[in-house]
């Protein structure tokens, strides 16, 4: 409804098994009065180089572009695939050799057999994630945002995927490599098991598997007010959060780059920031304009979750509820410190001033070297007056091209209406699709955690009452 687009076919699959049917490549956001971004990725030259990369992530999962914003593209994808992927799981190169990755373990007596053969296997790595990065570089992505907390997964004592961070030929160095880990999707029954509170608790970082430290250039981190190093003492919610802040920085930063979030198979952790960021974009009016709350709830679980793979029946079983988690969350991010609007460029709009007086300045005074219209343009923020008339709130003051209109920015306190109206919408289905597992009662009587986040979801309970 809200941008012109193109369609990657993958009615069969033959694209990939566990993507959507129907790709959509964003190509332009045609929203009335707001910059015309637009990208410059042409659909056939993308499904070329998608048919010639998808071999180099797990799965077949290739970097694909989900969400259009200032003419950049947030993409998703699996980890990068290792030699179980290349030569079959239980190929028998993979097998013999021992499920290395691209780098073989040194060895001071290597036959020219051996030699021959891993100069065949590098060469083999070089032209598969060669086209991977092609594919990154046409989609102009320079930040890859790893959530892994391995830096190879290993299964059966094998590496069964590799990642960007660990590529020994150091292919993916000229890209921004943020090694951000995340629990992955079997930590969340310890969430279900606390009745579904994500406050106080904190991830076991001492496992043995868990060997992927945080690591992010200073440049990126320089404009947030976060203590990185204390990473591993944050809980759910804090460390959710701040990798969303984080998220929401690098995609608000000055230059055109766009950004790759993946975890390991990308249908858990992946999905999670994904949604979490479509929607807090849609909620500061920054994405996706028309759609109204339930629209943009379906659009999200639809197309993030299910359409690219999520198995919500498979994780309810085993208890990992972190597809719950991601849409009861959003009632930690509706301040504006998550908001994509930059509050540093906001100024009080000038006393005395009514909208139609600040238009007819910017007619009058274009092109004049001293006049505010012509070196910015004007984005008001609204909040509902009498019937008819808006009183505005404040300014922002942004640079503006020879293209550049009006933007129409979204207040905070609009920004937590609408969340908390997608949170309540989903809280309704969820109750009636999947139903609430409340805990057993205290001896006070206390309503179950579910229970309770539905109860005050839906509008039954204020939340003074808690």
């Amino acid at each position: 409804r809200d941008y012109r687009y193109s369609v990657i076919s993958n009615a069969h699959g033959e694209v990939c098994a566990h993507y959507p049917r129907h790709i959509v490549l964003l190509e332009r956001d045609n929203a009335a009065g707001r910059d015309p971004f637009e990208s410059t990725v042409q659909v056939g030259k993308l499904q070329d180089l998608i048919n010639r990369s998808k071999m180099a992530r797990c799965r077949g999962r290739f970097v694909c572009p989900v969400i259009l914003y200032k003419g950049k593209h947030i993409c998703r994808s699996a980890t990068l695939a290792g030699w179980g992927e290349l030569y079959g799981r239980t190929g028998y190169n993979y097998i013999f050799s021992g499920g290395s990755d691209d780098a073989w373990a040194d060895a001071e007596d290597i036959s020219e057999e051996d030699s021959a053969l891993r100069n065949a296997d590098s060469q083999l790595f070089d032209k598969v994630r060669g086209h991977d990065i092609k594919l990154l570089r046409y989609l102009s992505v320079r930040y890859i945002c790893d959530l892994m907390v391995e830096n190879k997964k290993v299964k059966f004592g094998l590496n069964v995927t590799s990642s960007e961070k660990v590529d020994k030929a150091q292919r993916y160095a000229d890209f921004t490599l943020l090694s951000i880990p995340y629990p992955g999707c079997e930590f969340f029954k310890e969430y279900k098991d606390r009745d579904y509170t994500a406050e106080g608790l904190i991830f076991n970082w001492k496992q043995d598997y868990v060997d992927a430290p945080l690591s992010i250039p200073a440049s990126v981190t320089q404009s947030l007010s976060i203590d990185w190093s204390e990473y591993q003492s944050w809980d759910l919610v804090q460390q959710t959060q701040n990798y969303l802040k984080l998220l929401i920085s690098i995609i608000n930063s000055d230059d055109d780059s766009g950004l790759l979030v993946h975890c390991i198979s990308g249908w858990d952790r992946t999905p999670l920031f994904i949604s979490l960021l479509r929607l807090s974009l849609w909620a500061d009016g920054l994405i996706h304009v028309s759609l109204e709350p339930s629209e943009i709830l379906y659009l999200t679980v639809a197309y993030d979750w299910f359409l690219f793979g999520h198995m919500l029946a498979d994780r309810l079983n085993k208890g990992e509820e972190i597809f719950f988690f991601c849409f009861n969350f959003l009632k930690h991010i509706t301040s504006e410190e998550f908001s994509g609007v930059k509050s540093q460029r906001r100024k009080s709009l000038p006393p005395g001033f009514t909208l139609e007086e600040i238009c007819m300045l910017k007619q009058r005074d274009r092109g004049s070297t001293t006049s505010l219209s012509s070196d910015f343009s004007l984005g008001m923020e609204s909040s509902p007056g009498a019937a008819g008339s808006f009183t505005y709130e404040a300014v922002e003051l942004m640079p503006a091209g020879a293209q550049a209109q009006a933007t129409w920015l979204v207040s905070a306190s609009d920004r937590e209406s609408r969340l908390e109206e997608v949170r309540s919408a989903f809280l309704a289905s969820y109750s009636r699709t999947i139903g609430l597992k409340a805990v057993p009662p205290s001896p006070s009587g206390a309503i179950g955690g579910l229970l309770e986040q539905f109860v005050r979801g839906v509008g039954l309970r204020g939340s003074s009452t808690l």
